[in-house]
């Protein structure tokens, strides 16, 4: 596997003057789509996504993006909680680093998001539609080119959604299988789809006018490069560095593994990603977030290196 299939988002960088923060980056996503400022945009992120009878009008962030929060570790997990105005809770994520489990891992917080809705004393019938939604920067879903990827609980007798299950329902946005070009943008989705894998390219006078016409579109242009403080700019850039790493080393790992193996590489690469995340001071939750690694194997893993 060639190691530019691992860094596909760091073209942003190549040209400083065009630097911009990359909305891609679960960090940035999170304050651009996470705010209490920019809640309309992610109420039209979410529009573009769900059905017309999922539609939402306003939402409550749950757990809304907070400096403090995450430098308190807080935040380590940088998706994106809401209930809307109807009811329906809101899991939105976006996922950078290629995760091949990922299907199980959004389940988990799906189900996460529901068990969270019932407190002691409240009755099952309570528990409302739970929509989890997956913006991923890498390819995902076998057997299909389409961008957007659907799943609900189905009756296989009939193939019917019958609506007996409807609490479920889980969406995949894979941002690799998006090759439209302006002239081909038609929906909403195509636009925020446009937005997050081009926004290095973007500027007020620089938007293709099928853009331009979308004014929460215009307004996550004009977010993307002022949003972050000096603070928030170097734990942009540390997270952007912790992406570099681990698609670097499982890259050079897998590749010098190779003849002995691609699990034994990958084994050696995950060592090494742990070892040198946690020297740049990134707690071991944010490792296992960005690794896969289980809490208490990179806690061991830690302990072992420095008894050695």
């Amino acid at each position: 596997m060639p190691a530019n299939h691992f860094l596909p988002f760091l073209d942003y960088e190549q040209d400083t003057a065009v630097c911009k923060i990359n909305p891609r980056v679960d960090f940035a996503f999170k304050k651009l789509f996470g705010s209490e400022e920019n809640k309309d945009l992610l109420i039209s992120l979410i529009n573009a996504i769900v059905s017309e009878e999922e539609q939402v009008v306003e939402v409550e962030l749950k757990n809304p993006y907070s400096l403090a929060d995450y430098r308190a570790g807080k935040l380590s997990i940088l998706y994106i909680k809401a209930k809307a105005e109807n009811g329906r809770w809101f899991n939105i994520e976006m996922q950078i680093s290629e995760d091949r489990h990922f299907d199980k891992r959004a389940i988990f917080y799906w189900a996460k998001l529901v068990t969270e809705q019932l407190s002691e004393g409240m009755m099952y019938k309570e528990l409302q539609k739970t929509i989890s939604i997956n913006i991923l920067d890498y390819d995902f879903v076998p057997d299909t080119e389409e961008v957007h990827s659907c799943y609900k609980i189905i009756n296989t007798a009939t193939g019917k959604d019958d609506k007996l299950h409807d609490v479920f329902e889980l969406h995949y946005i894979e941002l690799k299988k998006f090759n439209k070009t302006a002239h081909q943008i038609t929906t909403a989705l195509d636009r925020w789809s446009s937005f997050l894998t081009t926004a290095h390219q973007l500027d007020q006078e620089h938007t293709p006018k099928e853009l331009a016409s979308d004014k929460n579109i215009v307004k996550a242009i004009a977010a993307i490069d002022r949003m972050f403080n000096e603070e928030e700019r170097q734990v942009y850039e540390v997270r952007m560095q912790s992406f570099a790493d681990v698609a670097s080393i499982i890259a050079s790992g897998a590749e010098k593994n190779i003849e002995k193996g691609i699990e034994k590489g990958i084994e050696k690469a995950s060592k090494a990603i742990v070892l040198n995340m946690a020297g740049k001071g990134i707690d071991i939750a944010a490792i296992a977030e960005l690794t896969g690694l289980s809490v208490s194997d990179i806690a061991a893993l830690l302990q072992n290196s420095n008894e050695h």
